[in-house]
């Protein structure tokens, strides 16, 4: 493809889930303006699972977080289902950023004071839904992630690998399109990384939502069905995951 540009999907569908189109992004250094992102060209297909990986430093979370909309880039077009985000005005991006992409971090942001229930239940009390239908659907999750004895827990009661379990349930609360996950494991001992890692594949396959996740974990980027890295910030495909 011209300028280096990387099709993530292989399905050849007109209208991708997700297509950036000539994506910059640079930061300047003491010394110098260092290009992080290079006339990035990709598309992300509904379903398809595919881990970014390599060293620390060639920009894998700055793209993340220019998927999710929390970073602009300096030139580029970034669209979600044939419509430039980045047109949005401030409370229309909120609005999609909150109903069509899931977030998961090394740190799971969890709230201390609420319990794992009323964590899972945030997003959707934030999008205005009812209470009893907040609840139901939380629990739903929790359940399916394997906390039907933590629901009334707070934070500081729950493990490691627990409360990312919660911050799974809640990023999956609003039924994203979009999951984006930004080294999930990454303070997680091998067993909780395991579960999030067959998790995150079971999860794929039953709702049918993208997944694309940064990770150093080599496990981990093995469930995801693409690996690609960033090379002279451009996308280089590693080689084929699992199905």
């Amino acid at each position: 493809m011209d300028r280096g540009g990387f099709t993530m999907g292989r399905s050849g569908r007109s209208v991708p889930l997700v297509q950036g189109k000539a994506i910059c992004k640079s930061f300047n250094s003491d010394i110098r303006r260092i290009e992080v992102l290079n006339e990035l060209d990709f598309i992300l297909e509904q379903g398809e699972t595919v881990a970014i990986t390599g060293p620390s430093g060639i920009g894998k979370s700055t793209l993340l977080h220019i998927l999710g909309t929390l970073d602009r880039p300096d030139r580029g077009t970034l669209l979600f289902k044939n419509e430039d985000v980045f047109a949005f005005d401030p409370e229309r991006l909120a609005a999609f950023r909150n109903e069509s992409i899931g977030f998961v971090f090394q740190f799971h942001h969890l709230l201390a004071e609420f319990s794992a229930l009323e964590n899972a239940m945030m997003p959707l009390l934030i999008n205005g839904r009812k209470k009893d239908e907040a609840e139901e659907r939380a629990k739903g999750l929790l359940v399916k992630v394997g906390l039907q004895h933590r629901l009334t827990h707070r934070v500081n009661q729950l493990s490691g690998g627990e409360q990312q379990r919660v911050a799974l349930a809640r990023a999956l609360v609003l039924s994203p399109a979009l999951l984006l996950a930004d080294e999930p494991t990454g303070n997680l001992d091998k067993k909780n990384s395991d579960h999030i890692h067959e998790l995150l594949h079971e999860l794929n396959r039953e709702l049918g939502m993208t997944l694309v996740v940064v990770t150093h974990s080599s496990e981990l980027a093995g469930y995801m069905a693409r690996r690609v890295t960033l090379q002279e910030g451009r996308l280089v495909e590693e080689g084929d995951g699992i199905e």
